[in-house]
């Protein structure tokens, strides 16, 4: 996260088309990921568990639930003074259609060694994903908007004010009937690291050229 407070939007007229194209393959991906997460049943990350928690509790779709929260979580922007770009409101968008595509198509899976493999790559793809659309630099999703922009405001730093939002997530998805397990575990610490690997290959620079 400590990477994303550096990457300010760029223009759009900058390589639009690349970049357009890289942000909406990568949130597309980003959902793709997401459902592979959700059927290995293993545990997930904690706005996951929150989302699968409302799911659950309202009977609507995964990926609806996701929409909505990125709305409301938008709304947390308005005193914030954070700006969206494009990506923003694709992000809330794309995903909420790709999440929900995703688990209509992929099947619950039998066993251990199965569920391992989607978690594993769900994991994996997130992390690529995730890179790629903020790497695209048209602006960031509601979630990491709202943290860089509590952090901006208060002078907290972002480890502790990610953690804090993250904690409080993850308690109300879990009280509210959200899967947290291993998978939630093994997100919290490999996607950090994972992103890093990835983000400097899919970043835009101001010259129209990923970072290579």
């Amino acid at each position: 996260m400590a990477t994303l407070t550096a990457l300010h939007q760029l223009p759009v007229r900058i390589a639009p088309t690349r970049r357009l194209s890289q942000l909406f393959a990568g949130l597309w991906l980003y959902g793709a990921s997401m459902g592979l997460h959700i059927r290995s049943t293993l545990g997930l990350d904690p706005w996951d568990v929150l989302h699968e928690g409302l799911a659950r509790r309202t009977g609507l779709s995964f990926g609806l639930i996701t929409a909505i929260t990125g709305v409301l979580v938008l709304l947390v922007w308005i005193p914030l003074k954070q700006k969206p770009g494009i990506g923003t409101i694709a992000n809330v968008v794309v995903i909420a259609v790709s999440v929900d595509v995703t688990l209509s198509i992929v099947p619950a899976p039998q066993g251990l060694l199965p569920r391992i493999v989607l978690l594993t790559l769900g994991i994996v793809l997130n992390a690529v994903a995730f890179a790629a659309y903020v790497g695209s630099r048209l602006g960031p999703g509601p979630r990491d908007g709202m943290v860089t922009g509590f952090c901006r405001r208060t002078g907290v730093s972002l480890r502790l004010t990610r953690t804090v939002i993250e904690l409080v997530v993850l308690g109300t998805g879990w009280l509210l009937g959200g899967t947290v397990g291993v998978g939630t575990i093994l997100y919290a610490v490999s996607i950090g690291p994972l992103t890093q690997l990835f983000l400097p290959a899919l970043t835009w620079r101001e010259r129209s050229q990923p970072v290579s």
